[in-house]
């Protein structure tokens, strides 16, 4: 809080040294901009910085576009600067000469970002923009360089070493468990008393807060602390449920992880937060000795559809998956017992042996196995949510996180793309046009 209140400060006194010299109406955001990089002092700097913040919350949606746009076009890398410099560094290398590359290298816009941060609330205001622009980059891809501007400024100043880890629980305070149900992505959370049973003595959740940002939260998880790996979803978050004795349990499943910040996106949060949170439970529960999440297979359904127009499917495949788009077939216990095979062989092949670019093609499959987890179980309706449903035909799967060989899997992901996976899960795999009886 000091720091906030010394930034607050020069900002104050910087103002009442800017009132001299600007008109009472507030300035377009490109004029701020322009105004902020051609300034020296550290309290005019940082007035024109809050300054800036401020004219950005106020504009409307298309104005920031706009805004962004400018940074695109206007504050790009001078790429004549760029083969000066290292042409100097070529004949002349040298730490000054290196220097100098690096700054053209840049360019205007990154140090109009770092300026930005100097106002008492411009981490936020960044991460705002950077929301926005990931938005509308479809319809603008000439917002790419802009955005990945952006991406590295907030992946060193979200860097795991400036976050805390808080466990939140019901006494936490009114405004961040309402932010918890708000942000919640994977299970919703419909009310209070459904809340009230995720925080109950048997669950867990912590999330990464960050100290420019202390009243967000940045990512999350949930937790059950159970007996045995868990199947399915729903008997872990039904509010019926009566609470267990976590020093009874043997198990931790991880059932929800959801980013809070959207302008975070692509900045690595989620594999520190695991870690964390399995070092966290390590030392209050001894008794604990599996973690395992219970986790969706958001593109299977979507990847299903794709391989049957791409005609890499049978027939028979294609009646399964038109079934699987009427509504009730949940209900037809026959149907659902003839299907449970066939998805599951083609739900195993999907998350073992579809990669994009040499990664798995499931993104949830991505993150876990690149955090150094091993594909452990497919599970028959895990989920029967409508989301569940749509997404996966209410299979879920457990990834294991064994510490022991977290670095390990990790590295074998890593450097070849390696699909860690139990031998039930690859005994499940038939050729694709296998024939079904």
């Amino acid at each position: 809080m000091r720091v906030i209140s010394l930034w607050t400060s020069i900002a104050d006194a910087g103002r009442e040294l800017l009132r001299g010299r600007s008109s009472p109406r507030r300035a377009r955001p490109e004029t701020l901009a322009a105004d902020l990089l051609s300034t020296r002092g550290d309290a005019v700097g940082t007035a024109l910085a809050r300054e800036l913040v401020e004219q950005l919350k106020s504009v409307t949606p298309e104005e920031k576009v706009a805004f962004l746009l400018h940074l695109a076009n206007e504050m790009a890398v001078d790429s004549q600067k760029v083969i000066s410099a290292a042409e100097t560094y070529r004949t002349q290398p040298g730490p000054e000469a290196l220097q100098g590359l690096r700054r053209v290298a840049e360019g205007p816009r990154m140090e109009l970002f770092r300026r930005i941060n100097m106002a008492p609330d411009g981490i936020r205001a960044l991460v705002s923009l950077r929301e926005l622009l990931l938005r509308h980059i479809r319809e603008n891809p000439q917002l790419a360089p802009v955005d990945s501007d952006l991406q590295e400024l907030l992946t060193g100043w979200f860097n795991p070493g400036f976050l805390s880890l808080v466990q939140i629980d019901w006494n936490s305070p009114a405004s961040l468990l309402e932010k918890l149900m708000r942000y919640e992505k994977v299970h919703k959370i419909p009310n209070l008393e459904a809340l009230r049973r995720r925080l109950a003595p048997d669950r867990r959740c912590f999330a990464f807060f960050h100290p420019a940002l202390p009243d967000e939260p940045l990512i999350f998880v949930q937790v059950a602390l159970v007996q045995d790996m868990a199947a399915k979803v729903q008997s872990l978050i039904e509010t019926a449920s009566q609470p267990d004795n976590p020093a009874e349990a043997d198990t931790a499943i991880f059932y929800s992880i959801s980013n809070c910040q959207d302008g975070l996106r692509g900045v690595s949060l989620g594999n520190f937060l695991i870690k964390a949170v399995v070092s966290e439970l390590t030392k209050e529960l001894p008794s604990l000795r599996s973690f395992a999440t219970l986790s969706p297979v958001p593109g299977f359904l979507a990847w299903f559809r794709d391989a049957l127009a791409a005609g890499i499917l049978t027939a028979a495949d294609e009646q399964l998956y038109s079934r699987l788009q009427q509504p009730g077939w949940i209900d037809d216990e026959a149907f659902a017992a003839s299907a449970k095979p066939r998805l599951e062989a083609l739900c195993a092949h999907y998350l073992v042996m579809e990669k994009r670019k040499s990664r798995p093609r499931d993104p949830v499959a991505r993150f876990h196995l690149n955090n150094g987890a091993r594909l452990e179980r497919i599970n028959w309706m895990g989920d029967i949510s409508a989301k569940g449903l749509d997404e996966s035909a209410g299979i879920l799967v457990n990834y294991r996180y064994h510490p022991a060989h977290i670095e390990r899997n990790h590295e074998a992901y890593a450097n070849d793309g390696a699909v860690v996976a139990s031998t039930s899960v690859r005994g499940m795999i038939r050729p694709l046009t296998e024939r079904q009886g």
